[in-house]
């Protein structure tokens, strides 16, 4: 895991300066046996019923609102421990699914997710995420700053925990539609 300060020109020649705007890029080391274009590959991003805690642990159930939803796109309003974010999901490209955060009580600015799937030749998908921070408020700020530097194994570990409940959710819903069709 890096971390970038876009806001820095000097980026590349001091990576652990600290700057207002921050990004936290997990490694590509999640990988996961659907392929990019399966529905499945998004599946778990996009489903925002009843049990997401269960797939994002900073995704409470009673703070789970969806204000609309498309074909490709979603408004939803999450989080957990006293933290929201309203954020704007679009996943018109299943291999790459962005949220943006269009409201929050300690987010602003450029912040949001990145998704990025990429299908691997031994039939893996390789997972890149980019979650940028950027605080509002002294609040965020201090916790943009923990996030960036000592929470950086929390945020892999969410990370590398999501995968792992997303594979095991698709994998016995798989199992059930095959054994309903024998």
């Amino acid at each position: 895991m890096r971390s970038i300060d876009r806001s820095n020109p000097n980026e590349n020649q001091n990576p652990g300066s600290f700057g207002k705007r921050r990004e936290h890029a997990c490694p590509r080391s999640a990988c996961t046996r659907q392929p990019p274009r399966h529905p499945s590959s998004t599946s778990g991003l996009t489903d925002f019923g009843t049990g997401r805690s269960k797939l994002f642990g900073n995704s409470a159930d009673e703070y789970l609102r969806v204000h609309s939803r498309g074909p490709t796109q979603a408004d939803v309003t999450e989080g957990s421990g006293g933290i929201w974010e309203r954020l704007q999901y679009d996943w018109s490209d299943p291999n790459h699914v962005v949220l943006t955060t269009t409201d929050s009580n300690i987010w602003g600015g450029s912040s949001g997710h990145t998704y990025t799937f990429t299908r691997l030749p031994d039939g893996l998908t390789d997972i890149d995420l980019i979650v940028v921070r950027d605080g509002k408020n002294l609040k965020g700020q201090l916790l943009g700053f923990v996030l960036g530097t000592i929470g950086k194994r929390v945020l892999k570990k969410a990370f590398e925990n999501s995968v792992k409940a997303i594979e095991a959710r698709n994998g016995a819903a798989r199992a059930a539609r095959l054994s309903g069709a024998g």
